[in-house]
């Protein structure tokens, strides 16, 4: 496995200027317009992240830690994939999902819809203010469907990888006993089309080149080579994996699982209770792989992502770049009896994920914040530290204020929701519920701050408290479509 980020500043840098044949004051960039790396990670959760003190490795991410700033309670405030990702560069909150309606190519699910006014958007403003724009993803939403095509259009370069979700190549592609490794007896009826097709399309249970992280980085780092001649530029990588299926390359499993597993491996969980897919006898050792396959895929992402990282630095880019990483949301691998993303489970290992600022013109060094950052927040962030001015209409902080010096804004609370369900948390509680509003959990995150015990019938005045501050920052009564 390669290195871990290099930094191979000056001698590298001055190499990549005679390989670009431009003279160095052709690629430096000025002090106020610096290059913008924007990466978003799907499905990944924070305690899967080494430098939020994980045993799983990441070294590439934990790198750029330790050159920024990370936050320690960063909670999407709009859930899953395609309303995060509105809110990731609108700069806006997506939640609560007034108006919203089932559009081709989306999920028919409360929040999938397109961004809205995508030229007051972040790469829109970007692009207008004078940065060279581009994005690659595999995200199988942002990248293919109809809806999306305006936010497509709004970049300079748009490079999408698919196959994630459909693709060409059939499941009769795959060999029967490749699909059966990877379909456990639990998933195999229900997950062999999805299993099967993700397979087909990426082939890469014997070679991590044809993984899809390893697409989306290495057409990022294509366009990299492009974007140094185009400076300054504003690179969104939006990588899709870790999302599932797992079925990562065996070097990747030995770091993590059992060396006596002999049987077919989990790839993919369904969304449930874990007792309505697992026998009891099951459930130990199925999750326990099916968390071994998930910290495998984002070991190998992390991977690729060092990939592109190692050549920011080649290209002596590293310095005049600022690079903000988040993800999504995580997923749910058995905790409190749950697998998947389920809108009615909102505890952290679901609803927090990394986030990370960096801005090596402040100084690289670790620093870290329990402030409560959202996903809404990036796009003030990133105009920010490009110098330009933040727009009104955006909601969000700008999270980089702790590296000039100055202190982020009072903000109590975190808040959001997915699909017909809301959440809020505080420095002492968290409590969800569904919109109408009903079924409240409510934990006392002194007492008990692993969320195993629902008090919310012992406090109704706080649990009143609580949804009064949710309805009144959402403008009124929570839209629920049943």
């Amino acid at each position: 496995m390669p290195p871990a980020l290099t930094r191979r500043r000056f001698l590298e840098a001055s190499a990549a200027t005679a390989a670009l044949g431009a003279a160095p004051s052709a690629l430096a960039a000025r002090a106020d317009r610096p290059n913008v790396l924007l990466i978003v990670i799907d499905s990944l959760r924070t305690d899967f992240v080494g430098a939020y003190g994980s045993r799983v490795r990441t070294p590439n991410i934990d790198a750029l830690a330790r050159d920024g700033l990370r936050f320690t309670r960063a909670y999407p405030e709009a859930m899953p994939t395609v309303p995060a990702r509105n809110s990731i560069l609108s700069g806006r909150r997506a939640f609560p999902f007034r108006g919203w309606r089932d559009l081709p190519g989306l999920i028919a699910q409360p929040g999938w819809s397109p961004l809205r006014d995508v030229p007051s958007a972040l790469p829109a403003l970007l692009r207008r203010a004078g940065w060279w724009t581009a994005c690659v993803t595999d995200n199988p939403f942002l990248g293919f469907a109809r809806p999306y095509a305006p936010l497509r259009g709004s970049f300079d370069r748009f490079v999408k990888t698919g196959g994630q979700l459909g693709g060409d190549r059939p499941v009769s592609s795959v060999p029967d006993d490749v699909l059966r490794h990877w379909l456990h007896p639990a998933i195999r009826t229900a997950k062999r089309e999805r299993v099967g097709q993700y397979m087909a399309n990426s082939r890469y249970w014997d070679d991590e080149r044809r993984s899809f992280a390893a697409r989306v980085f290495t057409n990022a780092v294509a366009v990299l080579d492009d974007a140094a001649r185009r400076r300054p530029f504003a690179l969104m990588i939006d990588t899709y994996e870790p999302h599932e299926p797992w079925t990562p390359p065996p070097r990747y499993l030995r770091m993590y699982g059992d060396p006596d597993w002999r049987g077919p491996e989990p790839a993919m969980p369904h969304y449930s209770r874990t007792a309505n897919w697992l026998s009891p006898g099951q459930r130990g050792p199925v999750l326990r792989r099916l968390r071994d396959l998930y910290a495998a895929e984002v070991t190998m992402t992390d991977r690729w992502l060092g990939v592109l990282l190692d050549r920011l630095y080649g290209l002596g880019l590293a310095d005049d770049t600022v690079v903000v990483l988040v993800s999504d949301h995580g997923i749910l691998l058995g905790e409190h009896g749950w697998t998947g993303k389920i809108s009615t489970a909102l505890h952290p290992a679901l609803t927090r994920v990394p986030l990370i600022v960096v801005d090596p013109r402040r100084g690289r060094r670790a620093r870290v914040s329990d402030w409560f950052a959202s996903t809404h927040d990036v796009a003030p962030t990133i105009l920010s530290m490009a110098g330009l001015r933040v727009p009104e209409r955006m909601e969000g902080a700008d999270l980089s204020r702790p590296l000039r010096g100055r202190r982020l804004p009072k903000r109590p609370y975190a808040f959001g929701g997915y699909s017909n369900e809301f959440y809020v948390r505080t420095d002492r509680w968290a409590m969800w519920a569904d919109n109408r509003p009903g079924g409240f959990h409510l934990y006392d995150l002194k007492r008990d701050p692993g969320e195993f015990h629902n008090v919310a019938g012992r406090y109704p005045a706080l649990v009143r408290e609580l949804y009064g501050v949710v309805r009144a920052r959402a403008g009124g009564a929570l839209p629920y479509y049943g």
